[in-house]
Parts: structure tokens; C-alpha cells; sequence
């Protein structure tokens, strides 16, 4: 998973208004009285967000688990001009499976990463953790895309973007079944000598009901506060593509870093 892609990726994704998003993530923050402090962002790929937030007066930790996406991430970083230590922590981790030194005020998780975890396992295990690294009190916020969006507006599609010297054809099908939508990406790039590399990647996403979300994040002891239809404070529609969650930690004894 993003792979060649990763090299890419900011690429085709350009049409992402990140400063917009990030507004509206740092808006939700506020809210819940994180202003500043140790955030950490999972999934947080190439680290556009993770970059913006940090410019917003958040000390950001950025975690991923694919090392290309990273080595964009720093890449970008050492464009900055800093002095000292690099002023985000970028690590190599599975979400399923992060570790952290200690707690932090916020979680964050944006651009449809959690929809890469494709069992409830996999989403409780992701909750279980964030109860144990969060401050008590503390939140995590991410986005998802929906059902709606997967099946009726991706559905059985296939598109064709094509750059200066890049292309990608990226092919979708939704199993309704399983609630999983499959996308095959076949990447061209063009090399020296004018040549053309080709790359292939396979990715999986799930979309999961409010109603799923809100029973894993309390089986995992965590307070369920609310669900977005994206970008507003209204409830989700029917026709929602991406909804944003925002769950807290409730506090208790035992953190499993201690």
C-alpha cells in the first residue's frame, strides 16, 4: 500500500483543499479546548496536514505506516528553514499497533485513512489505543468516507488523470457485501530518456455505519460525543460522502504505557 503511489501522490491529490480542511479540523479542536499542545496524527501520509497543524501552534507527531509516504513527509519538512531538531516527529507505525513515549491532548485522522482498517478488530483496536494515549479528557477526530460515497458515487468507476509527465487509471469496485471498495491504480511515470515507468497498486477501504463507529468506540471505553456531516456541525445526510467523528477519552487508571 502506497508504494510508488506514495511518490505521486501529492500529485494527483492536488485538488485537496488542505487549508480549508485544516480550518474546520482546527475549529473542532478549539471546541474541545485544544489550542495548542501535543497532537498526533494517524495516517498521516506525505504530511501535508500534519505541516499545517503544526503551523497552527500544534507540536505534531506524524505516524504512517508506509515508509515512502514518510520519506515525502520529510522531504517536504527539510524544505522548511528551522534550526535544530526537525519540528515534527514523523514515525513508521501501523495505526493498528502505535506506540507512543506518552500521552498526547489530541488525536487526529484525516483524508479517509481510517477507512483502510477493514475489520472491526481492526477499528477497535485503533480505539483502544487512543483511549490509552490520550490525555484523560482528551479527543480524536478523524473523517471517514461513507457508504453512499463508496457505492454511489465511486461505485464500478474508472479514472483517468493525466499529467505533464505522470498518469493514473484508477479502476473501482464496491462489494455491497462487505461494505469494501477495491481500487486499482496503475501508475505511469515518465523516467529519464523519456521512458515511461509503470507501477501497480492494490488498496482497500470499508465504510463503516455511524452506528458501528459509536459501539466499537465504547466497547473500547471511550465517550462517543458526535458525528459531522463533513466540513459542518449538521448531522449526517443520507447523501453524505464524508462524515468527521470526534470521540474522547474517559478517564481511568492503568494506562498501557505506564
Amino acid at each position: 500500500m502506497y508504494q510508488e503511489f506514495a511518490y505521486l501522490y501529492d500529485i494527483f491529490m492536488d485538488n485537496i483543499p488542505y487549508e480549508e480542511w485544516c480550518a474546520y479540523l482546527c475549529g473542532l479542536l478549539a471546541e474541545y479546548g485544544v489550542t495548542d499542545g501535543l497532537v498526533a496524527e494517524l495516517g498521516c501520509g506525505t504530511g501535508t496536514m500534519t505541516q499545517l497543524l503544526m503551523e497552527a501552534g500544534y507540536d505534531m507527531i506524524g505516524i504512517d505506516s508506509s515508509q515512502q509516504m514518510l520519506e515525502v513527509a520529510r522531504e517536504k519538512l527539510y524544505e522548511l528553514d528551522f534550526e535544530g531538531e526537525p519540528p515534527i516527529l514523523y514515525l513508521n507505525q501501523d495505526m493498528r499497533a502505535f506506540e507512543l513515549y506518552g500521552t498526547v491532548r489530541a488525536l487526529v485522522s484525516v483524508c479517509d485513512s481510517m477507512n483502510y482498517l477493514l475489520t472491526e478488530e481492526d477499528l477497535l483496536a485503533v480505539f483502544r489505543l487512543a483511549n490509552n494515549y490520550l490525555d484523560p479528557g482528551g479527543i480524536f477526530i478523524f473523517d471517514m468516507k461513507t457508504d453512499y460515497f463508496f457505492r454511489s458515487v465511486m461505485g464500478n468507476r474508472s479514472i483517468t488523470d493525466v499529467r505533464e509527465d505522470c498518469a493514473m487509471i484508477w479502476d473501482n469496485a464496491y462489494e455491497e457485501e462487505t461494505s469494501t471498495n477495491i481500487y486499482q491504480l496503475t501508475l505511469f511515470a515518465e523516467e529519464e530518456g523519456g521512458l515511461y515507468s509503470r507501477a501497480d497498486e492494490l488498496h482497500r477501504q470499508r465504510a463503516y455505519s455511524p452506528e458501528t463507529v459509536r459501539r466499537l468506540a465504547q466497547e473500547a471505553g471511550m465517550e462517543f460525543v458526535a458525528v459531522y456531516d463533513a466540513f459542518t456541525h449538521q448531522p449526517p445526510r443520507e447523501e453524505s460522502q464524508r462524515v468527521y467523528y470526534i470521540v474522547r477519552e474517559k478517564a481511568h487508571k492503568g494506562k498501557l504505557y505506564t
